[in-house]
């Protein structure tokens, strides 16, 4: 049974082709900065190792990037689809929906629901609702799943889930804590249960464009950084992070309407507007070797806020035994890893800077040294393959009834 994963991000865009029980990935496809007039669209087949990337491109929408992904997917020589009917199922890794938490076929119920959230995640939901309704003209009658992000992070305990505002707005509005990057999440703390029997208290540092962390205790979450919404927590490419609340009502004083606000705090924030050279890490880093002092502020700031985290965590779970780095930044940036780690000695932490700087491509491995109290490794970011399990058993519970 093929089961095609959609992972749209705030920026980004990934696809996954997977033949199901049997999590065979037949081919994989991504569009980074979606948006821009320097997108990346990456394809790969895995089923006769043709790869190919192409940049800079313009990909001004989702629906562009989805189509391009699509052409691949049908080629004659390339793709993996000889018709676009053979996919049974799409799995969307999607982000929130008023009254829905968990996975559940997407309805006009629960479109309605992501609707109603979109002041929560007015980013992340307008990508979804885009891409499924990209999706539905592409293949009617297809059955459509949500993983939703926030499911992971049910267990985490009231005194850390509820604002300290009248209890009747959780009451009646549902103002709390719902969290999300739930599948990556959960992956790293079902990699940690695999290798070692257990998670222990462990921290995982989802980091890209959209980054979180998770203080996960025996496999389950029981805080993480991202609130409501996904504006609170670090600082993101372009969104804003931890602020002081009435920082809004000033500006209001000073004269900017509610709308120029809330538009700059959602998109000219976090790294772009602090460095304002741009919103990728690569660009960031590229301008602080030149010395330009913004962009290594940004960075400072970024790097700062994750080791903020990660002490508030390991104090509420009164020490620390893993702390895995994952997504894009995770993955990739030897520096940031350093960075964090070089500041978390107080906890017996040792970083192994030769295993540090090993590429991604190695997979999943631990960088701490031998001696290191806390065991930190990298954890290569496989949302897709939950979101896909997650849907295939959705699918088959379905059929069976």
């Amino acid at each position: 049974m093929k089961i095609l994963v959609s992972n749209v991000g705030s920026t980004s865009l990934k696809f996954k082709l997977c033949e199901m029980p049997e999590e065979i990935v037949l081919c994989t496809g991504k569009v980074e900065r979606v948006g821009s007039e320097d997108a990346i669209f990456a394809y790969k087949n895995l089923q006769n190792s043709f790869e190919t990337e192409i940049t800079p491109c313009r990909v001004p929408s989702y629906t562009e990037g989805i189509g391009m992904f699509t052409e691949y997917l049908l080629d004659p020589r390339n793709g993996v689809l000889q018709e676009i009917g053979e996919i049974r199922a799409v799995g969307f890794k999607t982000v929130a929906a008023k009254g829905y938490n968990g996975i559940h076929e997407i309805t006009g119920e629960v479109l309605q629901a992501m609707r109603d959230y979109m002041p929560v995640a007015p980013a992340h939901n307008t990508a979804y609702l885009e891409a499924i309704g990209c999706f539905r003209e592409m293949l009617p009658g297809v059955m459509f799943v949500g993983v939703f992000e926030t499911a992971f992070h049910q267990t985490i305990p009231a005194k850390r889930k509820i604002y300290s505002l009248p209890y009747e707005w959780y009451e009646k509005y549902g103002i709390q804590k719902l969290g999300y990057h739930g599948a990556s999440h959960s992956y790293s703390a079902g990699v940690l249960t695999e290798l070692f029997g257990s998670t222990g208290k462990a921290v995982t540092c989802h980091l890209g464009g959209s980054g979180s962390l998770c203080a996960v205790s025996d496999g389950k979450s029981v805080d993480t950084s991202f609130g409501m919404s996904l504006q609170i927590g670090l600082p993101q490419n372009n969104r804003v992070g931890d602020l002081d609340p009435y920082v809004i009502r000033y500006l209001e004083a000073q004269g900017l309407s509610e709308e120029e606000i809330y538009e700059t705090m959602t998109k000219k924030s976090g790294l772009l507007g602090v460095s304002g050279v741009g919103r990728d890490l690569r660009y960031l880093m590229d301008a602080a070797k030149k010395g330009n002092d913004r962009a290594q502020l940004a960075i400072d700031m970024f790097t700062d806020s994750i080791l903020h985290y990660i002490g508030a965590y390991a104090a509420e779970m009164g020490g620390l035994d893993n702390l895995v780095f994952t997504g894009g930044i995770g993955e990739n940036s030897e520096y940031v890893r350093e960075k964090v780690c070089s500041n978390l000695g107080f906890l017996g932490l040792v970083l192994d800077k030769e295993a540090n700087g090993l590429p991604n491509s190695a997979g999943i491995r631990t960088i701490s040294a031998p001696d290191s109290k806390v065991r930190v490794l990298v954890i290569p970011a496989d949302e897709e393959i939950v979101v896909s399990r997650r849907t295939y058993e959705y699918y088959t519970e379905w059929r069976e009834e």
